[in-house]
């Protein structure tokens, strides 16, 4: 670790110790699909908000308590489960329109980069693929905590979200309002409620 701030020549925040607790976290997860969300909130016909989310996707995560900058995710999006609870406006966002999912069906997160910003809240850097478009990305999260389930699963959660302007990948289909503005804003709020499962230690 460096021992000065680069911006400033200040001297470096002396490193935090360990906990224990979080040390004890680290493994390799798998996000549960049924009690986690990914979701989108954009601004529609310039005065309400439309709500969607995708049910269809999977992920794993490598958390490393010790050293938060080691960590890793990986997720993986199937298009076509997309749901804003109208069809027919389902329909038209998986079609050659916006997603074009029959030719681009996987939307994909890589994790490039993690940091701790302090407390519970953490920095997850990666690259955000959508249709043939990959550009960085990152999402704020905060750690909910850990716990044992009933089936004595290891459990871990996060929540968090990120902005993005949707024409940065490709996703540019819009129409005038006779008032003025478009029927669908460029901000899209992705947000994110994942819940991980701990993979079984390897038997000796």
């Amino acid at each position: 670790m460096a021992l000065f701030n680069r911006k400033n020549n200040t001297p470096a925040a002396t490193p935090a110790a360990v906990d224990p607790a979080l040390a004890a976290l680290s493994g390799d997860y798998t996000i549960d699909p049924a009690h986690s969300s990914i979701g989108f909130t954009v601004r529609h016909a310039m005065v309400t908000n439309v709500r969607g989310s995708f049910g269809d996707h999977e992920g794993v995560l490598k958390l490393d308590g010790s050293d938060p900058s080691k960590s890793t995710a990986s997720i993986d999006v199937r298009i076509a489960s997309v749901d804003t609870g109208i069809a027919d406006r389902d329909g038209h966002l998986v079609s050659g329109d916006f997603f074009d999912a029959e030719k681009f069906p996987l939307m994909t997160f890589r994790s490039t980069g993690a940091e701790l910003l302090g407390g519970d809240d953490y920095r997850v850097t990666g690259d955000l693929t959508i249709k043939d478009v990959t550009r960085p990305l990152s999402i704020d999260l905060e750690f909910n905590g850990s716990a044992t389930d009933v089936y004595g699963n290891e459990r871990v959660g996060f929540e968090g979200s990120a902005t993005i302007l949707r024409s940065d990948w490709g996703l540019t289909w819009n129409a005038a309002l006779e008032t003025g503005g478009v029927m669908v804003s460029d901000k899209v709020k992705l947000n994110f409620d994942i819940s991980a499962i701990k993979a079984a230690a390897p038997q000796a």
